[in-house]
């Protein structure tokens, strides 16, 4: 071992005990800085895994001086490797991400190697860039196998084309539609109207497979769809479109989850010709961020099963405008909401009631028959809403900035409130 190693073991001991603050900025700089995975935030929850993993494996090795030809990819790394592949997102993008950690990790060491005089501190900078490059050559090797073995077994099968086709015609490209028709087996004229689906409880691909098909039966009959087109987005999301009659009277709300279904949808709004193909898969996939962020605030407290949900755009337009920066969204609700954004029973249930009885165009009889309370009941919580807002009765004069809120704060939950 070299005479510098316990040396550089007592600097990734220290990198260790901040181990969260770490990945917490690589996971915001590698998001910031490549696009391309800045996805949703399933997959953005599988990006911070593997970057958790990675810090983790990378400290072990360089600070027990490790062989190299023992390292292993984190789990996580390679399932994050072949969902890339899966969606398409191109391996140079992730090579690029392991670059940008190996660099961010290297500056906080050199931080606390800076106070050490500089004949002791070069031969343990040496030491530690070449045991991190070492490990960084590794494991890009692995996870960049894992990548192109999942791409050409993803390519090869039917759902990869269909995916293939699909990503072609959203990327808003030139795109020859008679041959994009033909391969999918889907017109692209006429009205769409596109969902996503993924499961609410574990299950295997089969299990899954199954419960999208019986998705797609039921959507068909309730809307009475020309076709269908399924695409699976990886192994745990699938994208439903649905040709819709041209006749008109289309009627999405209709779009429920059938008896016994154990997915979550997001549904878009319906949209004409290949501009509306690509809009209403849009749409579902901002849907799709805002239940998955309540499902996951709201998910923590809840101890059954949970209940298959879908949500429409429709019911969440105002949100799903302001939900892609959360850190805009949450300045905004406690800003209008003042106390009220208070993140408790008490302030929950009044924002409720506020926001029922602003929906019932303020009406307290109506919105008492919502909740199904006694008129005064709904009066005096009102009365007690209004008295925490920053000017209190005052900021219902014009009332949209308050309701946008409420809303905002009922499906986004805890990531917005105080």
């Amino acid at each position: 071992m070299p005479t510098e190693q316990p040396s550089v073991a007592e600097v990734t001991d220290r990198l260790a005990e901040v181990r969260d603050e770490l990945v917490s900025g690589l996971t915001r700089v590698t998001r910031a800085q490549i696009s391309v995975l800045d996805h949703d935030a399933a997959l953005r929850s599988l990006l911070e895994a593997s970057i958790t993993e990675n810090v983790v494996s990378a400290l072990h090795f360089i600070g027990h001086d490790l062989d190299a030809d023992d390292l292993e990819a984190p789990t996580s790394a390679v399932a994050y490797a072949r969902v890339l592949a899966q969606r398409d997102v191109p391996l140079s993008a992730l090579i690029r991400a392991y670059r940008i950690g190996h660099s961010m990790v290297l500056d906080r060491a050199f931080e606390e190697l800076a106070d050490l005089p500089p004949e002791s501190r070069l031969p343990l900078v040496l030491l530690f860039v070449r045991r991190s490059a070492q490990f960084i050559d590794q494991i890009c090797e692995q996870v960049g196998r894992a990548y192109e073995r999942e791409r050409e077994r993803w390519v090869a099968s039917r759902s990869g084309v269909r995916q293939q086709w699909v990503n072609e015609l959203l990327a808003g490209a030139p795109v020859d539609r008679a041959a994009a028709e033909q391969a999918l087996r889907y017109p692209l004229d006429g009205p769409h109207i596109a969902c996503t689906l993924w499961p609410a409880v574990d299950m295997s691909s089969f299990d899954l497979v199954a419960a999208v098909e019986d998705a797609r039966v039921s959507a068909m009959a309730a809307l009475r769809a020309r076709a269908a087109l399924v695409v699976p987005t990886d192994e745990r999301e699938a994208r439903l479109w649905l040709a819709l009659p041209a006749s008109g009277g289309i009627r999405p709300e209709r779009l429920a989850p059938p008896d016994g279904t154990l997915l979550h949808a997001s549904v878009g709004r319906p949209g004409a010709g290949l501009e509306g193909f690509r809009t209403s898969a849009r749409q579902a996939a901002q849907v799709k961020e805002i239940l998955t962020t309540r499902l996951g605030d709201t998910g923590k407290e809840r101890s059954h099963p949970p209940v298959a949900q879908w949500l429409h755009y429709a019911d969440v337009a105002p949100v799903a405008l302001m939900a892609g920066d959360l850190t805009a969204v949450r300045d905004f609700v406690r800003t209008t909401l003042g106390d009220l954004s208070r993140c408790d029973a008490r302030e929950a249930t009044l924002r409720e009631t506020l926001h029922t009885f602003l929906t019932h165009h303020r009406s307290y009889a109506a919105a008492a028959r919502e909740m199904n309370l006694h008129r005064n009941s709904v009066q005096y919580r009102v009365h007690q809403a209004t008295a925490l807002l920053p000017h209190g009765a005052g900021d219902l004069v014009d009332d949209f900035d308050v309701r946008a809120a409420l809303l905002a704060a009922h499906w986004l939950g805890g990531t917005v409130l105080r």
